[in-house]
């Protein structure tokens, strides 16, 4: 079940078209959507007291979330599903009614702001913000030096984390493309880390999704380096999510901590970066 004004019927479309030629190719498996007896895979749907919404129906799909008792393997197993993906989506001919949203810096601080203002997080107060916008000062100058060559920059899944993945047996299956859209190839490694950016095992668990990444595809000394750019991007899209979805669970789970937790990312990466 869509949510209301997050995406068109067109764009939902485009979701659908991606990951159903995903596993037609032989990329990743993904899950399989159902025609209605109208012979449609999007549905309207109309509830008493809501807004119409579109729905789509999916097969079901065996296997089960990877665990996170040692992220060591998951994480080289997720990194090479990234590659599979990628490596996909650059050969791949987009429908010419292609539409997904863009994750670039304007679609995540900018004028568009697709999940709110980072200022708006939880329990920010003056000195955090001067901090918090230092740091997106500099993810700034350095995603404009980094460029959006076809190499760095095209279409991806946005949220390719362990709790979107189902492993069965030696099958990957890689599921929820209600994100996926346009950003930096390197974005999907950051959005493997959501939530958890500030633990102590963080570049071990990044040599491990480079290590995957690199079984399938080439990734330049140059493009790893730039890994915790994304990393404190994702982290500080997600103080915004947070602030904008305080209602969910996920959001009171996290809270006021997830934002205190942010500030020393925030120096070490300014400290190493600047």
């Amino acid at each position: 079940m869509h949510r209301e004004g997050y995406h068109s019927k067109a764009a939902i479309g485009s979701e659908l078209a991606w990951l159903q030629a995903l596993r037609r190719d032989g990329a990743v498996t993904t899950p399989v959507p159902i025609k209605g007896q109208d012979g449609e895979i999007i549905q309207n749907i109309t509830l008493p007291g809501l807004a119409e919404r579109h729905a789509v129906l999916f097969d079901w799909e065996t296997g089960a979330e990877p665990s996170e008792a040692e992220l060591l393997g998951p994480f080289e197993v997720l990194g090479a599903a990234t590659a599979r993906m990628h490596r996909h989506a650059r050969q791949w001919q987009r429908p010419v009614s292609f539409e997904r949203l863009t994750w670039d810096f304007d679609g995540a601080f900018g004028k568009v702001q697709h999940w709110g203002s980072w200022r708006d997080g939880m329990g920010l107060d003056a000195g955090k913000a001067r901090l918090f916008q230092r740091t997106v000062d500099l993810i700034e100058k350095r995603l404009l030096a980094f460029g959006k060559g076809a190499e760095r920059y095209g279409l991806i899944h946005c949220d390719m984390r362990l709790a979107n993945l189902l492993i069965d047996g030696d099958e990957t299956k890689v599921i929820d493309f209600d994100d996926c859209g346009f950003s930096w190839y390197l974005y999907d490694g950051a959005t493997a880390l959501s939530f958890i950016e500030h633990r102590p095992d963080v570049p071990e668990l990044i040599a491990a999704w480079v290590k995957g990444y690199r079984s399938v595809a080439t990734l330049s000394p140059e493009d790893e380096y730039e890994i915790p750019t994304f990393v404190m991007f994702r982290r500080l899209l997600l103080v915004a999510w947070i602030g904008s979805h305080a209602e969910t669970d996920l959001a009171k789970s996290m809270g006021i901590a997830y934002t205190q937790d942010t500030v020393a990312l925030c120096e070490d990466y300014l400290r190493k970066f600047s």
